[in-house]
């Protein structure tokens, strides 16, 4: 329990940024589960493409605003392009 006003005021901005953050990356590993949905389905090469751009973009937004490891966008990154030409090429 917090005993003076700015430990108070920290505590409130960790709950703030704890929600934002739970609820951004929610909508990230969503983002990229249809993704990797899309390239396995390997039905439609478009589908499959616009939903790799959006995870892509969602992985960069998210490492730029500290919501995950930029190592990790950068990883997961690679895999989906990687799943995505395997997908086309096959």
């Amino acid at each position: 329990m917090a005993n003076h006003p700015s430990a108070e005021k920290r505590n409130r901005q960790r709950i703030t940024r704890t929600d934002r953050n739970r609820a951004a990356k929610s909508a990230l590993r969503s983002t990229v589960k249809k993704a990797r949905a899309a390239i396995a389905a390997g039905t439609d090469a478009v589908k499959a493409k616009s939903g790799s751009a959006a995870a892509e973009k969602a992985l960069a937004k998210a490492a730029s605003k500290g919501i995950i490891h930029p190592r990790t966008a950068a990883r997961q990154t690679s895999r989906i392009a990687k799943a995505l030409a395997k997908s086309a090429k096959a």
